[in-house]
């Protein structure tokens, strides 16, 4: 009766798996092929060169991702230009309010001609700034098959 309760305790740890990895193969590589491989293996992304490893030799799908830190660094500036951009036009309202609120309706025109003047310059501003996007998008941006 002692044994059959022995054997009934849990004995803790993990729990085994299914399909346990048992087979180990073991090759070797050289300077080159080595290089290789550790780049193949950077730039998959994948956390365990085992695994790797074993997706090359089935040929399943495997991801590589290159990222192109200028690209990156553009966009972002592209990004804070455009709500800053958004905000110019927000304050250009509230200005022409103001404007008209404060102001007589002659000496309100002599400043809406002034800042009318200055839209006009950001309106060619913001094509050359069209223009210099769609240019990085033709030269860098390669779209991938």
């Amino acid at each position: 009766m002692n044994q059959n309760n022995n054997n009934k305790q849990n004995k803790g740890g993990r729990t085994p798996k299914n399909d346990p990895s048992i087979h180990r193969h073991v090759f070797r590589l050289t300077d080159e092929e080595n290089a290789k491989l550790l780049s193949l293996f950077e730039a998959s992304g994948m956390p365990n060169k085992a695994k790797f490893i074993i997706s090359l030799l089935f040929n399943r799908e495997m991801k590589s991702i290159k990222i192109d830190k200028g690209t990156v660094d553009f966009y972002m500036r592209l990004t804070s230009f455009h709500s800053q951009f958004r905000s110019v036009g927000v304050n250009y309202n509230q200005i022409v309010k103001l404007l008209y609120r404060h102001f007589s309706e002659k000496k309100a025109a002599a400043f809406l001609y002034k800042l009318e003047k200055q839209t006009a310059e950001m309106a060619v501003l913001c094509q050359n700034i069209i223009q210099i996007t769609e240019d990085f998008k033709v030269k860098h941006m390669k779209k991938q098959p």
